[in-house]
């Protein structure tokens, strides 16, 4: 029983783990990189999907994606979907292929970005603090329904904590990290 409470919890907080990297995945930093423009949405044959789905993104160099639409008349869509976008990107169009330089961050912007960060980063800790409190609330249920001991609660309930100090601190982690390549120059 108290395995099982601890499995899910567990499951659930590497999935809160797996999200706020993803959502620091979009997040800019001074090196180009695809997953910045992965998520904008197209128009496309009448439905909207991701921009993945309709052309290849690809480094060129350190500072500059390079769009390639897998149909030619996508270009216009394309390029419109990225300046709708309000990224900060201007892509210039060089037959069917879309260059989009970024700018160099400033300092403000660079300080802007790390708080960013750290907020994404207490948005995880807040997920993985609510899956903790679930958890203790199954463990709880499961003493008033006498399926388990105070003893066997209390231990499962030191498991979900130290489960929980485990994600809080790999997401502390992950935070640093991408709060130093962002005020990398």
């Amino acid at each position: 029983m108290i395995n099982e409470i601890r499995q899910d919890a567990e499951q659930r907080m590497a999935k809160c783990v797996t999200a706020m990297g993803q959502a620091l995945r979009k997040l800019r930093t001074g090196r180009a990189s695809p997953s910045l423009l992965e998520h904008l949405m197209v128009e496309y044959y009448g439905s909207t999907v991701p921009l993945s789905q309709t052309a290849n993104i690809s480094v060129e160099d350190a500072r500059t994606l390079t769009v390639t639409p897998w149909e030619k008349g996508m270009v216009g869509v394309i390029e419109k979907a990225i300046m709708g976008a309000n990224l900060g990107f201007t892509p210039v169009t060089a037959g069917t292929v879309i260059r989009v330089p970024l700018p160099v961050l400033t300092e403000e912007r660079r300080r802007d970005l790390a708080k960013l960060v750290k907020q994404e980063a207490e948005l995880g800790r807040v997920a993985i603090r609510n899956v903790r409190r679930d958890a203790m609330t199954d463990l709880k249920e499961a003493l008033k329904e006498k399926l388990i001991n105070e003893d066997l609660e209390r231990q499962g309930a030191q498991q979900i904590q130290d489960v929980t100090d485990r994600y809080v601190a790999e997401v502390d982690k992950i935070s640093e990290e991408k709060q130093k390549e962002v005020m990398e120059f």
